[in-house]
C-alpha cells in the first residue's frame, strides 16, 4: 500500500531549517519509519512513545506519537499500561505527565465532530439533497449566490464513511481541505486521499466524488460558481469504497 508522504517538517520547519525539514520527511519518516519488514509501525509507535516519555518531552511531540500509536494500531489498553510500567523505570513524575496528555488524546478520538472549523459544523443538509450522499453530511454556507453572482462558498463536513454520489458542476468546483482525511476521484482515475492543506480544483463537467475517510471526519471548503449546474449520478459503491485504505 502506498503511504502518503510525510511534510509535517516543510510544513512547519520549511523556511527556518530546510534541511532539518528535509531529514525529518524523507530520512527519519520516509526511510526509518517505513522500514516495516524489519519492525512493525505499531512496535515503532511504542519505542518511540516509550523514547520521548523516558527523555522528559510532553510537549506536542509526544501528543502526535500517542495519536500515531493508536493509528498504527496499539490499543488504548497498551498505551495505559505501557505508561505505567515506564513509570518505574522512567519516573513516577514522568508517567503523571503523560497521562493528561493520553486523556486529551482520547477525548478527541471520542469526540462526535473532532474536525476544527473557524466556521463550525453546520447544519445537516436538506433532505432533498440527502439521497445524494452515503452517510451524514453538514454543510454552512458562507456565501450564498445572488442576482451579483452565481458564486457559492459553503464549509461542509462529513461524517466517518460519508461520500456523495458520483456528480459534476457545470463550472467546475474547488475544494480547500481544512480538517481530517478524505478521499477524491475522478472517473477513469485513481482515487487520491486528501488532508488538511489540499487543494482541488475540479475542472468543468468532471464526473467525480468526494468524502470522508473510513475512519476520519472530513471538513473543506466547497467554491461553486453555478449551484444549479450541479447533475448527480449513481452512488459510489461499498466495493469500490472498502478498497481505500
Amino acid at each position: 500500500m502506498d503511504k502518503k508522504k510525510v511534510t509535517a517538517g516543510r510544513d512547519l520547519l520549511g523556511d527556518l531549517a530546510p534541511k532539518f525539514a528535509e531529514l525529518n520527511d524523507d530520512i527519519l519518516f520516509g526511510q526509518v519509519w517505513s522500514r516495516e519488514i524489519q519492525l512493525s509501525p505499531r512496535d515503532r509507535s511504542l519505542i518511540t512513545v516509550s523514547a520521548l516519555i523516558s527523555s522528559g518531552i510532553f510537549n506536542n511531540s509526544l501528543k502526535s506519537h500517542l495519536k500515531r500509536a493508536l493509528q498504527n494500531g496499539v490499543t488504548r489498553e497498551e498505551l495505559v499500561e505501557a505508561i505505567t510500567h515506564l513509570a518505574f523505570y522512567a519516573g513516577w513524575p514522568k508517567a503523571w505527565a503523560t497521562f493528561p496528555l493520553l486523556k486529551e488524546v482520547f477525548a478527541e478520538e471520542d469526540s462526535p465532530n473532532p474536525v476544527k472549523s473557524l466556521f463550525g459544523k453546520g447544519e445537516p443538509i436538506p433532505p432533498e439533497l440527502s439521497q445524494y450522499f452515503s452517510g451524514k453530511v453538514y454543510i454552512k454556507t458562507l456565501v450564498s449566490a445572488s442576482e451579483r453572482h452565481n458564486l457559492q462558498i459553503a464549509n461542509v463536513t462529513f461524517e466517518p464513511g460519508c461520500r456523495n454520489n458520483w456528480h459534476s458542476h457545470s463550472k467546475g468546483q474547488i475544494l480547500l481541505i481544512t480538517d481530517g482525511r478524505g478521499w477524491y476521484q475522478e472517473l477513469g482515475k485513481s482515487a487520491q486521499e486528501l488532508r488538511p492543506g489540499d487543494i482541488v480544483d475540479i475542472p468543468s463537467n468532471v464526473k467525480h466524488w468526494h468524502g470522508a475517510g473510513k475512519d476520519s471526519w472530513f471538513a473543506h471548503i466547497s467554491i461553486i460558481m453555478d449551484s444549479q449546474g450541479t447533475e448527480w449520478f449513481e452512488a459510489v459503491s461499498e466495493e469500490e469504497y472498502s478498497k481505500l485504505p
